[in-house]
Parts: C-alpha cells; sequence; structure tokens
C-alpha cells in the first residue's frame, strides 16, 4: 500500500521555562501555604514535564516553610497496589531521587462521607498531611461529558480516592457523571484538607502551555473554563470526519485513559451511550501497547483488531481490575487477533476497504500522519493539513509497519 505523508498544523504554545511558569503561577495563590507537610498528587498520565512540574512546586512549596511530599494517585490503576503505583510515577521521572521529596505509596483510605453509591474516601497519607496541592492535565474526559471532566476534581475524587473512590465514582450511570463528579469533589473541599490546584494545559503537541494555580473554592467555577478553552484551542482532532480505516501504531495510559482517546477515534464503548457523530470509522486496527503503561491495556475493545504482539503484552489482571471499576467491561472486550501489522492491514483492508485510511502514531500526537490517495484531495483542501506530493510504500520488516512519523 502506498501512502502520503501528511503534516498537520497544531496550536503550538510551549512554555520556555516550566519550574520559572509554575512558581509564577502558584505565585498568584492569595491563602497562604498551611505550616506543615503538604501532599502533592501524581497520577499515572504521560503529562509532558510532569517530573518537572512536580519537582518546581515541590521546590515552591518549600520555599514558603512547608514539607512536601508526594502521593501516587491514580484510583485503580496499575494493579489497585501501592508497590505498583509508585512504579508508575517512577516510570513517569517522579523518584525520590530527581523529586528530591519523599513518595508516600499506600491504598489506604479514610472515609469522609457518604454518596448513594458508596463512600467519599480519601488517601491515608493525603487525610494526614497539613494541606493538598492537587496537580493534574485539564481535558475532556473518555467516558462522560460536562462542565468539569477530567482535572483537578477527578484527581479528588478517583486519584485520591485510591479504588474505592473510583468504583464509587464509576458505579454512577453515565449521564450522571457529570454531576456527581462535582458533588464528590465539593464534599472532599470539605473536609478542608485541600491547600490548591494546579491545572495543567497542553498545546497540539502534548506540550505544556499553561499553567493555572487555583484555590479550592475555586475549582467547580473555573475548571470549566479551563476545559472549554482547551477543547477550543489546543485539542488535535483527527483531520476529516470519515475514514474506512484508522491504523494506530501504539495506544496505553501514556496517551489516554482508554489507550486510545474516545474524543478523538468517535467510539465511547459504553453499553447503552450512543458514539460521537464524527468521526466515523470502519474498522480500527491497534497495532502495539506501549511499555509505559506496564500492561494495562484497557481500552484495546474500542478497536476491531489487534495484533498478537500486543495481545501477548497485555497484563490481564491489571486491565480487568482497571475495567471492573470503571464498569465499562465493553472496553476491554476480545476483539480479532491477528498475526502482526501485514496481516491487521490486509484484514481492515478486506473488512472495509483500502479508499479512505489513516495511519497514526497514537491518539494524542496528531501533527504527523499517513493517508491513502482517497483522502489527498480532501486533507489538501484542509488549511491545516501540508499533504506530500509522493505517496510511500508502506515497508514492513519481521511483520511490523516501518513509518516515520
Amino acid at each position: 500500500m502506498k501512502l502520503h505523508h501528511v503534516q498537520q498544523q497544531l496550536a503550538n504554545h510551549p512554555i520556555a521555562d516550566i519550574p520559572a511558569a509554575v512558581h509564577a503561577a502558584l505565585d498568584k495563590l492569595a491563602h497562604p501555604v498551611p505550616a506543615g507537610e503538604i501532599a502533592i498528587t501524581a497520577g499515572s498520565r504521560g503529562i509532558s514535564n510532569i517530573a518537572a512540574i512536580t519537582r518546581a512546586a515541590g521546590d515552591w512549596l518549600k520555599s514558603r516553610g512547608a514539607k512536601p511530599f508526594i502521593v501516587p494517585a491514580m484510583g485503580s490503576h496499575n494493579g489497585a497496589t501501592a508497590h505498583g503505583q509508585r512504579a508508575m510515577i517512577e516510570s513517569l521521572g517522579i523518584t525520590e531521587e530527581a523529586m528530591d521529596m519523599p513518595i508516600r505509596a499506600s491504598m489506604d483510605v479514610v472515609e469522609i462521607g457518604e454518596t448513594f453509591t458508596g463512600p467519599i474516601t480519601m488517601d491515608k497519607f493525603c487525610h494526614e498531611s497539613d494541606g493538598v496541592l492537587v496537580l493534574n492535565r485539564i481535558k475532556p474526559h473518555t467516558c462522560f461529558v460536562g462542565p468539569i471532566q477530567s482535572g483537578l476534581m477527578k484527581m479528588m475524587t478517583i486519584g485520591m480516592g485510591k479504588i474505592n473512590g473510583a468504583r464509587t465514582f464509576h458505579q454512577v450511570p453515565c449521564l450522571k457523571k457529570a454531576d456527581a463528579i462535582i458533588a464528590l469533589g465539593e464534599a472532599i473541599i470539605g473536609t478542608g484538607k485541600i491547600f490548591a490546584g494546579l491545572g495543567i494545559i497542553e498545546d497540539g503537541y502534548d506540550q505544556t502551555a499553561e499553567l493555572h494555580a487555583l484555590a479550592p473554592e475555586q475549582f467547580a467555577s473555573e475548571e470549566p473554563k479551563l476545559l472549554d478553552h482547551y477543547t477550543n484551542d489546543y485539542f488535535p482532532k483527527l483531520p476529516a470526519e470519515e475514514f474506512d480505516v484508522l491504523i494506530v501504531d501504539q495506544i496505553g495510559k501514556t496517551f489516554s485513559g482508554l489507550g486510545m482517546d474516545p474524543n478523538v477515534i468517535g467510539r465511547r464503548g459504553l453499553a447503552g451511550v450512543p458514539d460521537f457523530p464524527s468521526p466515523r470509522i470502519g474498522s480500527i486496527a491497534a497495532l502495539e501497547l506501549t511499555t509505559a503503561s506496564q500492561g494495562n491495556a484497557l481500552g484495546f475493545g474500542l478497536g476491531d483488531c489487534i495484533t498478537q504482539r500486543l495481545y501477548d503484552a497485555i497484563d490481564f489482571e491489571k486491565t480487568r481490575i482497571n475495567a471492573e471499576t470503571t464498569g465499562d467491561m465493553d472496553r476491554i472486550r476480545m476483539n480479532h487477533i491477528v498475526k502482526d501489522d501485514v496481516d491487521a492491514f490486509n484484514w481492515c483492508g478486506d473488512r472495509s476497504g483500502t479508499d479512505r485510511w489513516l495511519v497514526v502514531p497514537n491518539t494524542l500526537h496528531l501533527d504527523s500522519m499517513y493517508a491513502s490517495e482517497g483522502l489527498v484531495d480532501e486533507l489538501k483542501s484542509n488549511p491545516q493539513c501540508t499533504v506530500a506530493d509522493e505517496p510511500v510504500e508502506v515497508e514492513f520488516v519481521d511483520g511490523r509497519m516501518k513509518l516515520a512519523f
């Protein structure tokens, strides 16, 4: 198959000096830093510059007389064990040595309230601290829509709540999750344990673009504005609305909580909940699971076929725990398994045709991709796209696709 290389121009606004930007954002907080120990949350996402941001936040707290420490806050991820969650943040560069701060990992929680779906919980180290700096990226969530989705409120309710908090939230019906995350978040803020939040916004190239420090009483009012800002001004999308086939070279937690972002591929994978109206894709093939996902392949069921090497990389226990916690088992339904990338291409072509193909590295980095001849005219008319005039032949080495993204 011959494909044309496509460059998609995305919003490009990287922060040049991350530590300075973190300090400048936190300097705007009007309330004083509590004396004593301050917990900083660390999630499992592959957030750009996450180690530098976390270190800078800790340094800023130290300059104000506090004693910061880091808490892995990722709900049920990485096997829902303290060791697994610590290993996850260390794989992101958040180690005690690099951060010059201790890491305190535990799955123990303190109940701080109750909802109709279960107890509201908080990581015990966060609860025992003198305050919590909630740190997370703000972006659309993978299973519900609403004014608040993935960000500071989610980090508090699901991340800091450990597997218990994740279960409480995910037992809420999808259509009520947007209201639930606000109610649960406000209950956690009501404990007085939250010192502040640092919301991260990334540009279209997965670069840190903006940092916003918020007082806890601002979370509910300001986070929706930041989400709208990101969605309208930064969020990367596929360059067309209809495809016969989408080939995704890599999936994994570092790109999206579901490996492939539903907001990009248009598939929610939720029983009884309609998919997004666009894009419309006939077949999706996923070729590889990133090693940084440490076997958690939640979301592989959103595709139609996976390769044997992706299947072999799955830690089904980790993936099952994550899926059962969310309650969305369709997202790990077993799809068609093919021998290798060559078979994935052939299977998708036989199933959905060969006219409108797009090959992407993952669903987070969408500036460089490859398109079939049937998409070329449409993409050339897209002012954000530059399409190579001459196509390249897709090469396979030992059954693996070789394309330079």
